[in-house]
């Protein structure tokens, strides 16, 4: 079992940044591939970023692609997302997730833990 709680979420103006952190419990984190993904009102939850189990491999929405950057601490069991120049399109709750195994996570469907999520809200 994995414990996963995010924190780092808040209010930003336009243009601003954000360091999400994802804390996970347990003593396998570097077993698991992890992800970020988000969900804004009314919409579907949408895939943002994934790490490997090593972080040798990135893979990054287009949306997001050249503004934040996903990272991971096997040693602490935390993976982050720094958002910079972030933009009111960026506004929704963002949830870490983690699969067993090495295959990226992209699909929300295929996550075997989440967290509760933290509510990222970026003003105008």
């Amino acid at each position: 079992q994995v414990q996963l709680v995010e924190s780092g979420g808040g209010l930003v103006q336009a243009g601003g940044s954000l360091r999400l952190s994802c804390a996970a419990s347990g003593r396998t984190f570097s077993s698991y591939t992890m992800a970020w993904f988000r969900q804004a009102p009314g919409k579907e939850r949408e895939f943002v970023a994934t790490i490997s189990l090593s972080g040798g491999s990135l893979v990054y929405a287009d949306s997001v692609k050249g503004r934040f950057t996903i990272s991971r601490d096997n040693a602490k069991s935390t993976v982050y997302l720094q958002m910079n120049s972030l933009k009111p399109e960026d506004t929704a709750v963002y949830y870490c997730a983690a699969s067993r195994g090495p295959v990226l996570l992209t699909l929300w469907a295929s996550s075997d833990y989440w967290g509760q999520g933290t509510q990222v809200t970026v003003s105008s």
